[in-house]
């Protein structure tokens, strides 16, 4: 087995792995996003703050068979309520049906 040697290798290597997952139907699989939301007065919430907000942004690994609006590398916010999380190769990622898109940026 080979190990990655150079940052490109392991992207490439995190690449081959996504290809692997293929969500079926109208689900996506995403990877959330810690960010840090400033409110209108001024206070900076930090990624356990936002946590509690009821949108949470990710990034799009895999998009299912019958997506056709969302691609692979979408910035979005989908509503946390409706998703769950998979443990995939030592990896968190989240599952969300397309209907609960918000946004994609």
């Amino acid at each position: 087995m080979l190990v990655p040697k150079t940052e490109k290798d392991v992207k490439l290597k995190d690449k081959i792995k996504h290809k692997q997952m293929k969500p079926i139907g109208k689900y996506i699989i995403v990877k959330d996003v810690q960010e840090n939301v400033k409110t209108e007065s001024g206070l900076i919430l930090s990624g356990e703050d936002t946590n509690q907000l009821r949108y949470k942004r990710a990034v799009v690994i895999a998009s299912g068979t019958d997506v056709t609006v969302i691609d692979e590398g979408d910035e979005l916010y989908y509503d946390k309520a409706h998703s769950f999380t998979m443990l995939i190769d030592d990896t968190q990622y989240t599952i969300i049906s397309e209907r609960d898109v918000v946004v994609v940026l």
